[in-house]
């Protein structure tokens, strides 16, 4: 499938380099849960299925732990219109349409390819955005899917779900049964946290690293199609606003999915965590839809990429 959004060799090529990293860790994690737990159809049967279940049903997992609801265009037709409209400009197919109800101005995209593919919106980003800030943003996360880079970060995170939810299990085993445990048995979870903590801290830097370039790569992209990057950065510069002023506590839960949000969900003092942010700071999206505005001077019809 080819689209009319502008393709991005360099995101591509990081796709690919991220996948081809993460393919052999994710070997040496399995090979090595094998030879610790001396159990290869266990490891295997178990890695092979949440990986199925992670790429087949990523949208619905998505969707439901963000509390997205598919919506017919008789409830939201200016959403479902603004949608139409771009896929016709990108001549692409037109993903499922979701809503969630938070408060929280966001958006995302799921789904392991084009045709299987879900756009979703919070009620308190339709409420706060224009519609030309709502294009610009619809936009960006269309381009997500046509890039196919939605695909690739929903398989890429999976090692990392997996290696920190062992490193989880052994922990709480450890704690909660190591009176009952053996010396052998106990250097044994011991090794199996080492290794997926490991494995952990390793997939979660190449996700990062590919994450924020796929986040200047989308908005490159939308501010192209739509022919109006001032709008872009309008919508990032509101929600990034109205984000840092909701409470921390009530953004916990979203930070989970921080890699697929159109800007992320951090508080208003995040500190560290912006160096292992999943997107690139507002400065340098704002920095680089500013140099694409002189480049078109606003004057671009929309399409014409």
């Amino acid at each position: 499938m080819h689209s009319r959004f502008r393709s991005d060799r360099r995101l591509t090529t990081r796709m690919g380099i991220t996948l081809f990293l993460l393919g052999l860790l994710y070997v040496g994690f399995v090979a090595a849960l094998i030879v610790l737990l001396k159990s290869w159809v266990l490891v295997v049967v178990v890695a092979a299925g949440l990986l199925g279940a992670q790429y087949w049903f990523s949208d619905r997992i998505a969707l439901y732990a963000m509390r997205g609801r598919v919506v017919e265009r008789e409830e939201y037709p200016g959403l479902h219109g603004v949608v139409d409209r771009l896929c016709a400009l990108a001549d692409m197919p037109k993903p499922v349409v979701a809503v969630s109800d938070m408060d929280m101005p966001n958006a995302f995209a799921t789904g392991r390819n084009p045709d299987h593919a879900v756009v979703c919106v919070t009620t308190g980003l339709l409420r706060r955005l224009e519609p030309a800030e709502l294009e610009g943003v619809l936009a960006h996360e269309l381009s997500h899917v046509a890039h196919k880079d939605v695909a690739v970060i929903t398989v890429a995170s999976f090692l990392g779900v997996i290696a920190g939810l062992i490193v989880r299990f052994a922990f709480y085993s450890q704690v909660l049964g190591g009176g009952r445990r053996d010396q052998n048995t106990a250097v044994i979870f011991a090794a199996v946290m080492g290794v997926s903590a490991a494995v952990y801290a390793l997939s979660f830097l190449l996700i990062r690293a590919l994450s924020r370039y796929r986040e200047l790569a989308a908005d490159r992209a939308a501010a192209l199609l739509t022919g109006r990057p001032s709008a872009l950065a309008s919508a990032l510069t509101k929600v990034s606003g109205d984000i840092a002023r909701i409470p921390t506590k009530d953004l916990r839960t979203a930070q989970a999915f921080n890699a697929f949000y159109f800007t992320p969900a951090l508080g208003r003092e995040p500190g560290v965590a912006r160096l292992f942010s999943t997107h690139p700071s507002l400065e340098q999206r704002l920095d680089q839809l500013g140099r694409i505005s002189a480049e078109l001077g606003e004057a671009a019809a929309p399409g014409e990429v």
